[in-house]
């Protein structure tokens, strides 16, 4: 028993000691990575249960790792500055029976940006039309959108999509808000979902389209910038660390959006440059299988 709570305690702080061949073991490890504190439940009861002292010592170690690991996310956020952006982002599904609800839900927490993925032809108008009063400027490249209280300019498609996907696929976005306090660049994102089957987790298309956006992201002359996408992954996934390595993830909060009926991971993320991403939380569930979450963006 103290052999597993020393064990539990290394995945906690250095979950890169587990190889991502075979089965990208890793990349399912770091999906869940929070939940491996629960280990400590069982630990203890045995370590009670047995009564050993040794065992009973040992289930510290995990304790402190978790606390060490995630302890952060759970203190006090820091107060609204000067320089705050509201954003919200949110998978709102193809399959969304209620696009116009949707809407109402997402504009009610009064974000200065709104970014949308899985937007199909036939919902996008209902988008349009309850986004319009609160949310003058708006851009859509294929299946990804974003809704704006500031003037957007410079927008293009960006390209992440994997070689392999042959059919037309376009889930990037890059543009530019005009902020009172000033230009941001934001980038919207969808990158490709895995796969949990017989061989392990099938990662390769969504690591693939993250070094693309790790690129792009490279090449971005304007500051700061804003992420927001649903990016397939949690913040600790070795496979977007293209996009994570360059950019700063939330201070504060787990806000785990999937699936929306029982949420075990963040998969829906903001990340900034130059710029600080507050405590990030969800709002209430829409007719989505994930949850919207939302983060105050301090400027730097």
């Amino acid at each position: 028993m103290a052999a597993l709570a020393a064990l539990t305690a290394l995945l906690l702080v250095a979950p890169g000691v587990v190889p991502n061949t075979p089965g990208r073991l890793g990349s399912l490890l770091e999906a869940f990575l929070p939940w491996l504190g629960l280990a400590v439940v069982p630990l203890l009861t045995l370590a009670l249960l047995r009564r050993s002292a040794l065992a009973l010592v040992a289930v510290v170690l995990p304790m402190a790792a978790w606390a060490y690991a995630f302890g952060g996310l759970l203190l006090p956020a820091a107060d609204p500055g000067p320089r705050d952006l509201v954003v919200v982002q949110h998978n709102v599904s193809d399959v969304n029976a209620d696009p116009a609800g949707t809407a109402r839900t997402l504009a009610a927490g009064g974000a200065d940006l709104i970014a949308l993925e899985e937007l199909v032809p036939e919902a996008l108008p209902a988008y349009e039309k309850e986004l319009a009063g609160a949310y003058p400027f708006h851009e859509v490249r294929g299946t990804v959108g974003i809704w704006s209280r500031h003037p957007l300019t410079g927008t293009r498609t960006v390209d992440i999509k994997p070689e392999a996907i042959a059919e037309p696929w376009s889930r990037g976005l890059r543009t530019v808000a005009r902020t009172p306090h000033g230009e941001v660049a934001v980038y919207v994102a969808h990158l490709p979902s895995f796969r949990l089957g017989a061989g392990g987790l099938g990662t390769a298309r969504r690591d693939e389209s993250a070094r693309l956006l790790g690129r792009a992201l490279d090449a971005e002359a304007t500051g700061p910038v804003i992420v927001l996408g649903d990016l397939n992954a949690t913040v600790d996934d070795r496979g977007i660390a293209p996009v994570t390595a360059r950019l700063d993830v939330p201070e504060r909060g787990f806000a785990f959006s999937f699936p929306a009926s029982f949420p075990l991971a963040r998969i829906d993320q903001v990340m900034a440059r130059e710029a600080t991403v507050g405590r990030i939380r969800t709002l209430p569930a829409t007719g989505s299988d994930h949850l919207p979450v939302t983060a105050r963006v301090t400027l730097d």
